[in-house]
């Protein structure tokens, strides 16, 4: 009584992660060459450029807020000066 065991099959699945493996390495290679080492993205690289994106737009939200902040007051003073122009009847 022999129990075989089932032969390993070569499915859609296998044969297209092999070829994104080969793809990825391919891309991988090509970057290093035409870039450079040094200036290949990396996930530090990645971070840092998040970092630098989150306080650029930190940046601009508090320059809008400080113009919306000016604007009020200047709208304030403007009403307030118009009422007390009005004549009184």
């Amino acid at each position: 009584m022999s129990i075989s065991e089932p032969q390993p099959t070569i499915g859609l699945t296998t044969i297209s992660r092999t070829v994104a493996s080969l793809a990825v390495g391919v891309v991988h290679t090509v970057e290093r060459a035409v870039v450079g080492e040094g200036r290949m993205r990396t996930a530090r690289g990645n971070a840092w450029e998040a970092v630098c994106a989150d306080r650029a737009r930190a940046d601009q939200r508090a320059e809008l807020n400080r113009l919306v902040a000016e604007l009020t007051a200047a709208r304030a003073v403007s009403s307030r000066t118009q009422w007390e122009r009005q004549p009184v009847g």
